[in-house]
């Protein structure tokens, strides 16, 4: 097997243009031309997948001609395995990689604050300020700084525990703050309202601190054995509502919504396809990528596609499946934590 750097990619396998654009994507990335085979998959669902996804420019520019060509095939399987080749992603770590699970939240709330609907769920606040670091430093690409103005300064915006202080309009009241805390980690989520009707919600924004997981810090305090799950995590705070504002404070991070006509969607701009969406780091994977997932533990084996990103997902063999929405797509994605073997798949050279 001959090791690349995908720095070097774009230049024997895409046009110039194409390089020009993921060049500070793949920079960081290496992948090893593999003799692997694709197991068995839903070849119709994936061709069909692949062409609705080729109506995103970011996605034709990553393809081009295959975008075309897709839409005229016939055979699935033949037009995946004649027009791509598989590259093992390796880790610069050289650690395993990592697949968790994600879905689309649902909870309960209301537009009116009642009892029990008393947990407010925010729009972006008014005085939230990004900035975008690639307006004034071209190397920070993809880069966002946030924060308040106070004085004429900036300085950080306000964390978890400083919730009451932000100046945001709630879009509704929820019941549940575990509930309300999951919901900004899966990134969308349904509403029931109590009239009726259901609301979508999705990402806006975030408050500009990184992620934490608040399990790793229930594990450290021994609050919980290493057995960690989404699921052991809610028993744990429904058992002892006075460690609540404790544990998940340690989460600086704060999760901003906005209504959308549309059950979830990721941050390629697509409805996102349950077992067969992920989210990834953009920064070592394009979004709109081709990618195929192997687990050994539980046997998960299958094309996905780059459709998201999530603020706990970092590096470059590092997937979160996206399950669907439902409580058995909450179960499979809360005990989802496997090791995990990535590739990406690439036009041949014949596509160029």
């Amino acid at each position: 097997m001959i090791k690349v750097a995908l720095l070097f990619f774009p230049l024997f396998f895409i046009g110039c243009t194409q390089k020009e654009i993921h060049l500070d994507v793949l920079k960081k990335t290496g992948v090893v031309s593999s003799s692997h085979k694709i197991g068995e998959n839903n070849y119709d669902e994936v061709l069909q997948l692949f062409i609705k996804e080729c109506k995103i420019a970011k996605v034709q520019k990553l393809y081009g001609a295959l975008c075309q060509k897709a839409d005229k095939s016939k055979d699935s399987k033949a037009f995946i395995s004649k027009n791509f080749e598989l590259y093992r992603i390796e880790s610069e770590t050289k650690e395993e990689g990592l697949l968790t699970g994600y879905y689309e939240a649902s909870l309960f709330g209301s537009r009116t604050k009642h009892f029990p609907f008393v947990y407010p769920l925010y729009s972006e606040p008014d005085d939230l300020v990004t900035v975008d670091l690639a307006s004034v430093y071209p190397q920070l690409k993809g880069l966002r700084l946030r924060g308040r103005v106070e004085g004429k300064k900036l300085i950080p915006y306000y964390t978890r525990a400083e919730l009451s202080k932000i100046q945001a309009k709630p879009i509704c009241y929820t019941d549940d703050k575990v509930a309300r805390f999951f919901l900004e980690i899966q990134g969308s989520g349904r509403i029931k309202l109590d009239n009726g009707k259901t609301l979508y919600v999705t990402y806006a924004n975030q408050n500009g601190y990184p992620y934490t997981s608040i399990g790793r810090y229930m594990i450290q305090k021994r609050y919980i054995k290493k057995d960690l799950s989404l699921q052991s995590i809610e028993r744990f705070l429904k058992v002892h509502p006075e460690k609540m504002s404790e544990i998940l404070n340690q989460n600086r991070s704060v999760v901003f919504f906005r209504v959308s006509n549309r059950p979830a969607s990721g941050a390629l701009g697509m409805e996102l396809t349950p077992m067969r969406s992920v989210a990834v780091d953009p920064r070592y994977i394009p979004l709109g990528a081709m990618l195929y997932c192997e687990t050994s533990k539980r046997g998960f084996k299958g094309i996905v596609f780059a459709q998201d990103t999530g603020g706990a997902i970092k590096g470059d063999v590092r997937v979160d499946l996206f399950t669907g929405y439902g409580e058995e797509a909450k179960q499979i994605a809360g005990r989802l934590k496997e090791k995990l073997k990535m590739w990406i798949l690439l036009p041949k050279a014949d596509n160029e």
